[in-house]
């Protein structure tokens, strides 16, 4: 939902960063600001910094940075929707309702009865497996090895061996059979009336990502069929767009995600300390699960079972990852099936060393392939090299399929030329990918012309924030339109009116943008380091130089514009007078 500016401003006025961010993070206080160990990325001395005045966080280390809406987002990995919402409702703020049809307010209101029925069963099967009756399902986790500490984090429960203790229980809260049977926890047949679907069985509650009970999956403990049963699809419940555990692994910053396949692996790896682990739920890795991953990682390790259907399952959740843009890594936990029989057998360490030696899935995939080959056959070699010229096409990016020519002409020991024309006399024939141009030269431009560009920029606008009264001795000369490309000139404009009104707010510009990479770049504008400079005449001739640069950047920009824009030439011959003008102006910082 749409929020007006002023009511997000008031949200983020009512919400010191330093109070929420000490909420998540250790921070203590140095000067005038405060620092801790960066949340975003592993680090041993603190560069995370926290800016009271500017209402601001930003790390030295990584670069992320914004407000206090940007760290949420970052954080709990919300939309700027649900930080704001989160925000509000802790500062006290009412957020306007969203006005729904009657149709859509029957299904919202169905979807919280089923939340409340789901979350009521969660407790009672918590409750059942520490009383008498759930001695068997305590006992059962007991012997696999899971601490009192993980079972309560994982709320797990037990379904007692009578098969309708949960319907009654429901039924004296007030839930009638209709809803119970919707919510997936009973049904009804002629021979026993209303009885529980789960019964005799350890409970696994699932919970989407605001840790909500949305389903559950019970386990036997025996030799029964079928080993586990999942919640029916329901309107609260989606198996292809939920993953177990990922409510824990979308805030373990690492990332990456460990998929696994089953609940025990997932609950394995997070008591080893591994809180990026989640699974899918009884089924197939499917899209919808792979979108839900890319908000959440960079990177996906697969922890599926050794043997042949797990490597089939890796095979086929690489193609899927794929097709989302996520990249992919497989594990290797020979000789043990699972995650869990690898951690009771070689422990955290072990691992450890593992994650650090994940497989390349596009390697993994190669390997795979090879044993259907016999490489000491000639024939058969050719085929395989074949097959691997193919799988090569399918890398559409020109620089990306070159590297991986490379490496795998490297690995496999073929020459990368032979290799090369494999592959584009495959993509020729087949139309499936165009040949690269590589660059004649190895050589690169030390410098990036852009980066060049919006370093003035950057330091000018970081030092306006610092020193406020420096403005109005250059605003004879500067403009928002001398700082280029939309985002900066965005920041310019509100950053100079509020010069102007005698007010300097930059986590406020920051929440001028939703997208959570424009607010990183947003703070790194305000956190440019300028160097410490020893006189004053140093000072003046530094900020001089800079106000000349953006302004000569502003000149070449308009200039090049010459081509298109009428209006260009004006601005070009305003932009000389005013560079003319400027070069041969004293600046005083005093």
């Amino acid at each position: 939902m749409y929020y007006p500016d002023e009511l997000i401003e008031e949200v983020r006025m009512r919400s010191d960063i330093v109070d929420v961010i000490s909420g998540y993070v250790k921070i203590q206080k140095k000067g005038s600001n405060y620092f801790g160990l960066c949340p975003f990325h592993n680090e041993k001395s603190p560069s995370f910094s926290v800016s009271p005045s500017k209402q601001m966080f930003y790390c030295f280390g990584c670069g992320a940075g914004g407000n206090v809406f940007t760290f949420v987002m970052q954080y709990e990995n919300y939309s700027f929707q649900e930080a704001v919402k989160l925000l509000a409702q802790r500062a006290g703020v009412d957020l306007p309702e969203v006005e729904y049809t009657e149709e859509v307010k029957k299904r919202e209101s169905q979807r919280a009865r089923l939340l409340e029925v789901n979350k009521e069963a969660a407790k009672y099967f918590y409750y059942q497996l520490r009383g008498k009756n759930g001695q068997a399902g305590y006992q059962y986790l007991k012997k696999r090895q899971l601490s009192e500490e993980t079972v309560k984090k994982f709320g797990l429960g037990f379904a007692n061996v009578t098969s309708n203790d949960l319907v009654l229980y429901l039924k004296n809260k007030g839930y009638d059979d209709r809803l119970i049977t919707e919510a997936g926890l009973g049904s009804f047949d002629e021979k026993h009336g209303m009885h529980d679907k789960f019964w005799n069985r350890v409970m696994f509650p699932i919970q989407d990502i605001n840790h909500r009970v949305v389903g559950f999956g019970g386990r036997v403990m025996g030799d029964a069929k079928p080993k586990y049963l999942n919640s029916p699809e329901t309107l609260i419940f989606d198996k292809s767009r939920n993953l177990y555990g990922l409510n824990y692994a979308r805030t373990a910053h690492t990332n990456n995600i460990i998929l696994c396949e089953g609940y025990m692996d997932v609950i394995a790896m997070h008591q080893a300390g591994f809180s990026q682990a989640a699974a899918s739920l009884g089924t197939s890795f499917t899209p919808g699960q792979a979108n839900l991953l890319r908000r959440y990682a960079k990177e996906v390790i697969l922890a599926y079972d050794s043997d042949g259907a797990g490597v089939a399952a890796a095979l086929r959740a690489i193609g899927i990852l794929k097709e989302v843009g996520l990249s992919g890594k497989v594990l290797n936990l020979e000789p043990y099936k699972d995650p869990d029989e690898f951690m009771k057998n070689l422990g955290k360490e072990a691992f450890l060393e593992r994650l650090s030696k994940a497989e390349n899935s596009f390697f993994f995939e190669l390997r795979m392939l090879q044993r259907d080959y016999d490489l000491n056959d000639p024939e058969a070699k050719t085929r395989f090299y074949r097959e691997i010229a193919k799988k090569l096409c399918g890398f559409s990016e020109e620089v990306e399929r070159e590297n991986y020519i490379e490496a795998v002409a490297d690995k496999y020991r073929i020459g990368f030329d032979n290799l090369r024309r494999l592959v584009y006399n495959y993509a020729a024939q087949t139309g499936f990918a165009a040949p690269a141009v590589r660059p004649k030269s190895g050589i690169q431009k030390k410098n990036d012309p852009k980066e060049n560009k919006q370093k003035p920029q950057k330091l000018l606008l970081t030092w306006l924030v610092e020193e406020p009264g420096l403005w109005p001795k250059i605003k004879k000369y500067i403009s928002a339109k001398d700082f280029t490309g939309e985002l900066y000139q965005t920041i310019a404009e509100k950053l100079l009116e509020d010069l102007d009104a005698g007010k300097v707010n930059p986590a406020a510009i920051i929440s001028l943008f939703t997208d959570e990479e424009q607010q990183r770049e947003a703070a790194s504008v305000f956190n440019t380091k300028i160097m410490e400079l020893n006189t004053g005449a140093e000072r003046e001739k530094a900020f001089h130089d800079i106000v000349l640069a953006v302004k000569r950047n502003s000149l070449d920009y308009f200039s090049g514009q010459l081509g298109s824009d009428v209006s260009a030439l004006s601005k070009v011959i305003e932009g000389k007078k005013a560079l003319e003008e400027l070069s041969k102006t004293h600046i005083s910082l005093d």
